[in-house]
Formats: C-alpha cells, structure tokens, sequence
C-alpha cells in the first residue's frame, strides 16, 4: 500500500526524538513541519530531510503560548498545506525532590507538556475534521509510572495519556485516531544532560541503565520513530486511545 502524502508536525523537532520522528515521517513521504522554539534550531533536522530528498521546514513557536501556537500553524498551513499529522514532542524537565521543587519548575513543565499538547491539537485538528482523516501521537515516558525527582514531569506525562483517550473519544466519529507513546530509557541529548547533573560518567550511565533492560540495551530516537510511524499509517486506522510503553521490556 502507498501512503498518501501528508502535512506533519512534529514539535520539538530540533534534536533527540523529535529529529528522528521528523525525519522518519519524511522518509514515509509526508511533507514536515519541524517546528521548535527557535526556528533556526529546526534547521539542522530540515537540512537531513532535504538532503535525503524530502521536503520539511522549520517553524518557531512556544507551543505554550496560544498566540504563537495559531500564528505557527497558520504558517505551515500557508506553507506545507494543511496538516492532518501531529506529533506533541516538545518537551523539558525541571528536576527536583517535592520539598525543592519550585512554582516555576512545575508551571513550566506543564506549562509545555500539557499546555503545549493542548494548543497545538485544538490548533489543528479543525483541519483533521475536515480531511475526515486525522493522526495525533502524543508522547508521554514510563516515568508517567511515578520517577524520584519527577513529580512535574510524572504528572505531565501521565496526564497526556489521558488525554490522548478523550481525544480518541471525541475525535474517533471524524476518522482522527489519537495514541500515546512513552518511552524507556532513550539515549538522546536530554538524558545525557540528566547524567552531568548527577555527575556521571555518560558510557557508564548508559551502561548501568541497559542492564535494567530486559533487551540488555538502550532505546535510540530511531525506536520511538518507528512507532510514530505505525500509528500514523493509513492502516492504523483501528487503533486509537492506545498508549505504548517502548521500553525494552513491559510496563503496566
């Protein structure tokens, strides 16, 4: 079967996850909204898509920002077409035990997890409804499981899945299917930053957390990628309100 070409957003698309997803997405022969803060850190991730034949570009948004969140969609609209893919990538972390964690830390991450995934669907997915045809993958994490020094982030991510299954709910009748993806432990630019602030050593980070891994490795944004990939493929299109744990092993 040949895929229809499709508008696709990917947020937080400049590096890690949101790069790998982007540019797979590209490869599946969808045009690419690689949308990020700055638009110039997209470059990067719209130049390999280029480079290997497919068409993308960069966008720049606070997905936490209303305002910016219409204005960056009306512009991939005017660009790329309608997008009737989206992928809620961006993401930050603010760590810290419970008694340490601040007002701040805690608003901000919800403030892009949630409020972002929140925006940037209500955004598009008007143009969805229309295509009746639709795809939104959210990203959540097993630290939605409950993480030591996470309660921000914990909670941010255990709320996208459930609202990936309203989504699913009230969006299913237009053809739009809404599924969660939460991974393991990925070697990515964003968990090398979590090892030098513990101040260890990146090889043996790595090394301690595959071990805690039934498939004795870690993830790659690759992996994450791939599954974007299955949900948002026209034979997809029974599976919605899922949320799958890629992790190397099970979560519950």
């Amino acid at each position: 079967m040949t895929q229809q070409q499709r508008t696709a957003i990917v947020t937080g698309g400049a590096r890690g996850i949101g790069a790998a997803t982007a540019v797979r997405l590209a490869a599946d022969g969808h045009r690419v909204a690689v949308l990020d803060l700055e638009e110039s850190a997209a470059k990067a991730t719209v130049e390999a898509i280029e480079g290997a034949g497919g068409t993308a570009a960069a966008f720049g948004a606070d997905v936490a920002d209303a305002a910016a969140v219409e204005a960056a969609v009306g512009a991939v609209v005017e660009k790329l077409g309608n997008p009737t893919i989206l992928v809620n990538n961006a993401g930050i972390t603010k760590d810290n035990l419970l008694f340490k964690m601040s007002e701040g830390d805690w608003d901000a991450v919800m403030g892009v997890h949630l409020k972002g995934s929140f925006l940037m669907t209500r955004a598009v997915q008007k143009y969805m409804v229309e295509a009746k045809w639709g795809r939104v993958v959210n990203l959540s994490s097993t630290s939605a499981l409950g993480n030591r020094g996470q309660a921000n982030y914990s909670a941010a991510k255990a709320g996208l899945q459930g609202f990936t299954k309203t989504l699913a709910i009230e969006l299913g009748k237009f053809g739009v299917t809404a599924n969660c993806i939460a991974p393991g432990f990925i070697a990515s630019e964003m968990t090398k930053a979590t090892a030098e602030r513990l101040g260890v050593d990146w090889d043996e980070f790595k090394a301690a957390r595959a071990a805690e891994i039934p498939v004795q490795r870690p993830g790659a944004p690759e992996d994450i990628a791939n599954a974007v990939s299955f949900f948002v493929d026209e034979r997809s299109s029974f599976v919605s309100g899922q949320v799958v744990y890629v992790a190397g092993g099970p979560k519950t």
